[in-house]
């Protein structure tokens, strides 16, 4: 069977909730299901649902699982500059995290001048914001140009649904969100895992762009937590390679938002269904990243999901 065919007949298996019993309290966010096993352990379930204009638009078969096996390799990449919280990946879509306070900032690092929104840099540097964010920009820069060097744009981590908002340096310090030694070693340690991503990324016919990190405190000490550089947390471009405008070629979720966008849809209203010849595409491109990424053939996990995951997570929690 061709993986294209299987990505399609799994498409009625796809992952899009969770009902685990015995495992805690269940928190239900956009794309994953938290269970808090213990007062210093979650399971975080990785499943198929896909979101972007802060809705979720439906699933994707393996998804969930390409994310959950790619952060977990990212975490091991980066484990000599940072700590994380992982304590074991006892399924294919699961890990086994230590409880976190996490910081209420996420940390943009961007190593390219680009975007469209009204708060990407490029949006903010074409209008003459030369100080977006409170970071330094020289003039004569275009749209998808490499900075000078990679820079931090925090924002605030929006609560009950709400947007992030622009955030300096000084207003976080300011404004007491976290403190000032914390935060420098925040800055170091972004700007030293943002390097180390790109040079994998490189290596793997990949530029990695931008990418968004969450940190919390473990035991007072600061660690990753969350995902890192997925195709849903990162930009991804195929290195030399432009679409037919001329733009380069992205390589994460970029590409579905572009379909909804291409159909008038902008996250308001009920989105169009997608097609199963779209959605087997949009997997293929999720695997294909990972096997780009780990230089590893992408194992499909068994099906159904749901009962498998209960299976493993008994054996593990035993």
């Amino acid at each position: 069977m061709s993986i294209r065919q299987q990505l399609l007949n799994a498409i009625p298996e796809a992952l899009t909730d969770t009902d685990l019993n015995g495992f805690g309290d269940k928190i239900t966010g956009k794309v994953r299901d938290i269970y808090k096993v213990s007062d210093d352990q979650r399971i975080l379930i990785a499943t198929d649902r896909i979101s972007a204009f802060d809705r979720v638009l439906g699933a994707i078969p393996y998804r969930g699982q390409v994310l959950n096996q790619l952060s977990v390799w990212w975490f091991e990449q980066l484990a000599d500059l940072v700590p994380n919280h992982v304590i074991a990946t006892p399924d294919e879509n699961v890990t086994v995290v230590k409880e976190a306070v996490a910081l209420p900032i996420e940390v943009i690092v961007r190593g390219y001048i680009t975007g469209v929104t009204d708060t990407s840099m490029w949006t903010m540097y074409e209008r003459g914001e030369r100080a977006p964010y409170g970071v330094i920009l020289p003039d004569g820069l275009n749209k998808n140009d490499k900075l000078p060097k990679p820079v931090i744009t925090p924002t605030t981590k929006a609560l009950d649904g709400g947007h992030d908002e622009r955030i300096t340096p000084l207003e976080i310090m300011e404004r007491g969100l976290v403190r000032a030694d914390i935060w420098a070693q925040i800055e170091r340690v972004a700007l030293g895992i943002f390097e180390r991503g790109q040079a994998i990324a490189q290596s793997a016919g990949l530029i990695l762009v931008d990418t968004k990190y969450e940190f919390g405190l473990i035991d007072g000490k600061l660690a990753l937590i969350d995902e890192v550089h997925t195709p849903d947390s990162s930009r991804y471009w195929l290195a030399g390679v432009v679409d037919e405008n001329g733009e380069p070629a992205h390589y994460d979720k970029e590409y579905l938002r572009k379909w909804f966008v291409g159909r008038g849809y902008r996250g308001e209203g009920v989105p169009p269904a997608m097609p199963d010849e779209f959605i087997a595409e949009v997997a293929g491109r999720y695997i294909d990243i990972y096997e780009r990424l780990t230089g590893r053939t992408f194992q499909f996990g068994d099906l159904p999901i749901g009962a498998r995951i209960a299976k493993n997570l008994s054996q593990w929690i035993k």
